[in-house]
């Protein structure tokens, strides 16, 4: 019984991290679309904040589609599913911007800065919960 349940929660950290490499491409179009469109527009600033709510859904859609694939069905699994994709994400943000774009630390901080505007940290909250958002949306523990 245990060794089947440590089975089945590798299985649902393996999923959850290909569901991530399937996130963070999209965001990664997300970002590029942005850039050629929104900035030119209404500045890059402006542009991550609108960027956070399109983000946002873009990630509740794929959460949405893929959480039975996933398996999680658990509070501690979905939680687990979420921590996952919050920490690869945060970890990819940080060492994306600063090793392959040379953004400065301050740059980088930016976004998180909720007092100066930056929304970052909305969407990380909604990264990190839309594991548990859409199986209630999907209903897929009963």
């Amino acid at each position: 019984m245990e060794s089947e349940k440590q089975s089945t929660r590798f299985e649902i950290i393996a999923k959850g991290i290909t569901i991530w490499v399937i996130i963070i491409l999209a965001e990664i179009i997300h970002g590029i679309l942005r850039a050629i469109i929104l900035v030119p527009n209404v500045g890059e600033f402006r542009s991550n904040q609108i960027g956070v709510f399109t983000g946002s859904a873009i990630i509740l859609a794929i959460a949405y589609f893929t959480i039975r694939w996933i398996g999680a069905k658990s509070r501690l699994e979905l939680l687990m599913v979420g921590a996952i994709w919050l920490f690869f994400t945060v970890t990819f943000e940080l060492c994306f911007g600063r090793l392959v774009v040379g953004l400065s630390w301050e740059r980088l901080g930016a976004d998180y800065n909720v007092l100066n505007g930056g929304l970052m940290p909305i969407g990380l909250l909604v990264l990190f919960f839309s594991p548990m958002i859409t199986v209630k949306l999907r209903d897929v523990r009963k």
